[in-house]
């Protein structure tokens, strides 16, 4: 069971994941930015989440420099964004982010979308990276199982990681079956679904019960489920709530009242009918 905010997942490479990081996705404003990320990693956060497409990576390494933790002591994920993907456009990309982050080595890169006809050469260039060593684990996001399947007969490494939107409205559990059949995490973009579900009546009645707030359940359900999680906030108090997940569990039933919440219902972009520019 994951007892504190440094507790990690050991990948199939060996490498290891914080199971809690900072999301920066719509962090545009650069002090309030750089304020969220300087704020987290003094809270104890050692996970920050971006990507090219966030427009904020040179905030993020800025941010990170001035925190004053050892770079080794963090876990720095980026992505390669749709109209970058390619073999030689991803290779291109991955110097402007490493330019933009100003490090040395990244330590996950994913590919953002499976961009039809381009992600296998795209997943080419991460291998590159990897055995290069510039990065230490390579994944995808938004991967459906027939793109997992598709990359792995296609392919020298598999995916360390997938990260898809997930939360108790889509649960997603076939894909989630089928990374865990082939040793690959899970990680929850979106994992309190945006806030839509702070007012549902059975999450409310659990928070209720153990004197938490509605997104602190849903939280802990998806630690209690084993997905790494990277909820989003540039709120001091949010961004303290959202790590302060260790001193209730959920039983089993109410895991399961959870579960049955699932409507497979995306309030993202659906991974097959995606316009990827």
């Amino acid at each position: 069971m994951i007892k504190n905010l440094q507790d990690v997942k050991k990948l199939h490479n060996g490498t290891e994941m914080p199971y809690i990081g900072l999301g920066v996705y719509l962090m545009k404003e650069e002090d309030e930015a750089a304020a969220a990320i300087k704020y987290a990693i003094e809270h104890g956060y050692r996970s920050i989440d971006t990507a090219h497409i966030y427009g904020n990576e040179q905030t993020v390494g800025k941010a990170i420099k001035e925190s004053g933790v050892p770079r080794e002591e963090l876990f720095i994920t980026t992505k390669v964004w749709n109209t970058d993907q390619g073999y030689d456009s991803t290779l291109t990309a991955f110097e402007q982010s490493m330019e933009k982050l100003d490090m040395e080595y990244l330590d996950l890169y994913l590919i953002h979308w499976a961009v039809k006809d381009k992600y296998k050469d795209t997943w080419r260039a991460l291998e590159r990276l990897y055995d290069e060593k510039v990065v230490k684990a390579i994944g995808v996001c938004n991967f459906q199982i027939h793109h997992l399947e598709d990359l792995a007969a296609n392919s020298n490494e598999k995916p360390v990681v997938n990260q898809v939107e997930l939360h108790p409205r889509l649960t997603q559990e076939p894909l989630r079956e089928y990374c865990e059949q082939h040793d690959i995490a899970v990680e929850a973009w979106s994992p309190i679904a945006r806030g839509r579900l702070l007012e549902e009546p059975t999450l409310k009645h659990l928070a209720d019960k153990h004197g938490k707030t509605t997104a602190q359940i849903i939280l802990r359900w998806h630690l209690q489920n084993g997905h790494i999680i990277i909820p989003k906030s540039v709120r001091e108090e949010r961004i303290r709530e959202n790590a302060d997940l260790f001193e209730f569990e959920l039983t089993m039933s109410e895991m399961n009242e959870i579960n049955a919440l699932n409507m497979n219902e995306r309030f993202g972009p659906d991974p097959d009918n995606f316009d990827f520019k």
